[in-house]
C-alpha cells in the first residue's frame, strides 16, 4: 500500500520522528488506523444506544418530567444509582 501525505502532513510526521514521539511513517499509519477503529467502535456503540432508546420509546419506556422538583428527584436518583454502581465495581476483586 502506498500512502501519500500532504506537504504539511509530511512535515508534521518528520518533526514527530525527529523528536522521538514516533519511530516511522508506518507507525503513524498504524496509530491513525487504531484511532479510526476506536472511533468506529464508539460510533457503532452510540448508534446502538440510539436504537435502544428509540425502541424503549416505542415500548412506552418514558419517564415524563414536568417540573423542576421532578427533574431534581430524577437527577438525585441517577446520581445515587451511579454511586452505588461505582462502589460495587470498586469492591470486586
Amino acid at each position: 500500500m502506498d500512502v501519500q501525505f500532504s506537504p504539511g502532513q509530511k512535515a508534521f510526521v518528520r518533526e514527530a520522528i525527529a523528536s522521538g514521539r514516533i519511530t516511522s511513517e508506518e507507525e503513524v499509519v498504524r496509530q491513525a488506523l487504531a484511532l479510526w477503529e476506536e472511533r468506529e467502535r464508539q460510533r457503532v456503540e452510540i448508534l446502538g444506544a440510539v436504537e435502544r432508546g428509540y425502541a424503549s420509546l416505542a415500548r412506552g419506556g418514558v419517564r415524563r418530567i414536568t417540573s423542576e422538583a421532578e427533574l431534581q428527584q430524577f437527577a438525585d436518583d441517577v446520581k445515587r444509582r451511579g454511586m452505588a454502581r461505582l462502589e460495587a465495581e470498586q469492591v470486586r476483586p
